[in-house]
């Protein structure tokens, strides 16, 4: 994963989720607080330990995340 040295995978830490900087603040927490409204000053407000990077790296790595290939098989009639 290039580009997302922030962004850490480790078995000791939340059961191997994706985390910030080996912390036990998960991506996926950082994504739900954006998506429920919270600006990035108001994150950071909140976990003075994070860093504005440590968001614009969540939703990059969404992003890529979401980048993959779906394919949509045809149906056949029953």
């Amino acid at each position: 994963m290039l580009g997302f040295d922030r962004i850490t995978f480790n078995q000791e830490v939340m059961g191997g989720q994706a985390c910030i900087r080996d912390m036990r603040i998960t991506v996926s927490l950082i994504l739900n607080l954006v998506a429920n409204g919270m600006t990035t000053e108001e994150i950071l407000s909140e976990y003075p330990y994070l860093e504005r990077e440590d968001i614009r790296q969540s939703l990059g790595y969404a992003g890529w995340l979401a980048e993959e290939s779906v394919y949509v098989l045809e149906q056949v009639p029953a």
